[in-house]
């Protein structure tokens, strides 16, 4: 079943076959038909879409309904947020003999923010200006169908002036008309693709105002093998239908955020630049602590987070600050190795309050989660696992920690942008033959107070008289300790490689529990610590991050996980393409390497060229300097019978091409002695 465009059922659009298919089940079609309603069974399953000529039973529906998505979408009971955001374009009387060819390819110019197609000679031209206008917050009315609105010139100016800034002679170009009309923009202005929680059957395809002439027919065929065959036939993670969950649920936060995503979609966004509008949304706990220790915020699926800090100077938020230093080294890089050094040889405090907090409940809690991950789950109560999500394939949908708390009780933390897929991924693969099961997204009960480094014991034991020793509470144990009254899930992981605990406290205890461990710490040096110093302190270490290292395309023999699969706990999906994978053997891996022309800071961002006898070979992953091994270290994933230690390549970084190593895949403290300690 198929939902076109105002809610309306077209024969043409659904293809004849369809059509005939329809019109045998005794339902009159025509561009009047509209959709009324979706019905669903007691199992939350698609059972029959309504229309006010009647009802067609189906089990699936394709919702392609442009701006109307999110009302489709809501008869289902879902949310999906899109928003008509208007774009407008001008057409050009041909200039006499500046007449452009029928053949004349289309042009993007980015610098001036404008695109262009050649139209009877003269020209169509469309753009993104920076201050792109919503048209209707709340959804799209039915009555509006496709039709246009009269052009705003005052805006559109701008554009105009940077096309002619292009093309000088087009300012004695006449124009014909100047059209205003709304397309549907997401908040990250990707597509939204596949199915979604809550309504078995509803699936995706929306959000495509970017994307529908380029890409609608491939994802259109995309859509049809992932319907047949239960799975993406590539990596879409980017694009999932479930991405956003419903943290944008308030239409004015998703404008906004929509809204600046459209002026970016042509203006240069440099790698270190932030969000700037709608903030800030959502704040930890102790943001107002770390205001007072000059916090630089960054913003990550709503939320502030902390970047690095400036000690001494005013907090302030990021925005398009690379803008000011361009592709050179960052200005904060000294203050990033402070971070990295006081976390290796002292403490650092860092607030990770944005973690994705998922509790799973009930008899079918566990069952669940074997299903879906690679690694044993059916460990003792306080076990904390790392482990990963995988698709048929045998590729990495998640990558996260599952908690045991209790016989049937589980936390699956993950990270803060993931939280949106995670939580429906573990819903929509729910069995009712386990047995009852509850799922919650506990996220903003919860702060979450990473304690690091080699001292982190000494100022934990100050403010609890619970036991913390290593035999009392090991690496990768979670256990509810006391601080001053308050109830802490202390889980000892470290994403810095380091001796530490996460802790979760409850949001109105987190203050208390900051300042507690701020003024424990003092005697041991302790520093606050942010985002940015992570990627340092992993890297090191050997750690992948999700999205860039590991993805839905690479399994995790091939990421360098193979230690999380247990293959011999049962069935699990992947499971089957792991095996067949681990009886015929890699064809490539993740490897580490390193510059080997000097130690000094190189900026690497992900995504450079690797060469190998001067064809490339492949590209970098992620990569950054290690402070404490003074290197400059980069993850690739490299074809088997050149993954060898010694073996180098040419990497084409924003410096000039250099040359990189293969390594050891873990560069300090490889057999993990300072976590476990």
């Amino acid at each position: 079943m198929y939902l076109p465009r105002d809610g309306q059922l077209d024969p043409y659009t659904t293809t004849t076959s369809m059509a005939r298919i329809i019109k045998e089940m005794g339902v009159e079609v025509n561009t009047n038909t509209r959709v009324t309603g979706i019905k669903l069974t007691a199992k939350g399953e698609i059972e029959r879409v309504v229309t006010d000529k009647g009802e067609i039973k189906t089990a699936i529906v394709v919702n392609a309904a442009g701006m109307w998505a999110p009302r489709i979408a809501a008869m289902a009971g879902l949310h999906i947020p899109t928003t008509p955001v208007d774009h407008q374009h001008i057409a050009l009387r041909a200039v006499p003999g500046h007449e452009f060819a029928a053949d004349t390819p289309c042009l993007r110019d980015p610098d001036n923010l404008v695109y262009m197609r050649q139209e009877q000679g003269g020209l169509v031209i469309g753009g993104y200006e920076p201050n792109p206008l919503p048209r209707w917050i709340d959804g799209a009315p039915w009555e509006h169908g496709s039709k246009s609105f009269p052009g705003d010139f005052d805006q559109f100016e701008m554009l105009l002036e940077g096309a002619i800034r292009r093309l000088p002679f087009l300012d004695q170009a006449g124009i014909i008309t100047l059209v205003r009309h709304p397309g549907a923009y997401t908040p990250d202005c990707q597509p939204l693709l596949g199915p979604m929680a809550g309504a078995r059957g509803m699936w995706i395809l929306a959000g495509m105002s970017l994307n529908g002439y380029g890409g609608a027919g491939g994802m259109g065929k995309l859509m049809a093998e992932w319907i047949v065959d239960g799975e993406a036939p590539m990596d879409v993670y980017g694009f999932r239908a479930t991405r956003f969950g419903n943290y944008y649920s308030d239409p004015v936060y998703a404008a906004e955020k929509t809204r600046e995503s459209v002026k970016y979609y042509y203006r240069l966004r440099f790698p270190h630049d932030e969000h700037e509008w709608a903030r800030p949304h959502r704040v930890s706990p102790v943001h107002y602590r770390l205001l007072e220790h000059g916090a630089v915020f960054g913003e990550k699926f709503g939320w502030e987070r902390v970047n690095y800090f400036e000690p001494g100077k005013p907090s302030r938020r990021m925005g398009e600050d690379q803008r000011q230093w361009g592709w050179s080294k960052p200005p904060f890089f000294d203050r990033l190795g402070e971070e990295h050094k006081a976390t290796r040889e002292r403490v650092t405090l860092f607030d990770l309050t944005s973690f994705g907090k998922i509790e799973v409940k009930g008899k079918g809690a566990l069952p669940l989660l074997q299903r879906l991950t690679d690694s044993d789950i059916n460990k003792p109560v306080g076990s904390a696992v790392y482990t990963q999500f995988l698709n048929t394939r045998g590729g990495i949908e998640s990558d996260l920690t599952v908690t045991r708390l209790g016989e049937e009780h589980f936390w699956v933390i993950t990270g803060s942008g993931f939280i949106g897929n995670d939580f429906a991924r573990i819903q929509m693969h729910v069995d009712e033959k386990d047995g009852e099961v509850s799922i919650r997204d506990i996220t903003q009960e919860y702060a979450c107070l990473a304690l690091w480094g080699p001292k982190a014991r000494l100022v934990l034991e100050k403010v609890t008289q619970d036991d913390v020793s290593n035999a009392a509470h090991p690496f990768l144990m979670t256990r509810l300790i006391d601080i001053n009254g308050a109830k802490v899930y202390a889980q000892r992981v470290s994403y810095a490689g380091e001796l530490g605990w996460e802790l979760y406290i409850p949001n109105q205890n987190a203050t208390m529990i900051f300042d507690m461990l701020m003024e424990a710490g003092k005697e041991f040096g302790i520093e606050v610590g942010g985002y940015k110093v992570l990627d340092s302190l992993r890297l090191e270490k050997g750690f992948r991050y999700y999205t860039t290292d590991i993805t839905p395309s690479e399994t995790p023999y091939e990421g360098g996980l193979g230690f999380c699969v247990h293959l011999d706990k049962g069935d699990f999906i992947g499971r089957e393409a792991l095996v067949k994978q681990k009886q015929e053997g890699l064809k490539r891996k993740l490897c580490t390497l390193v510059l080997t022309d000097g130690d000094d800071f190189t900026q690497i961002y992900g995504g450079e060229a690797i060469y190998h006898e001067d064809k490339v070979l492949t590209r970098v992953r992620s990569g950054g300097h290690g402070f404490t091994l003074k290197k400059n270290i980069l993850y690739a994933y490299l074809p088997i019978e050149l993954a060898k230690q010694g073996n180098r390549f040419i990497i084409d970084l924003i410096e000039g091409r250099r040359e990189a190593e293969v390594t050891a895949t873990v560069l300090f403290d490889p057999k993990g002695e300072r976590v476990r300690a």
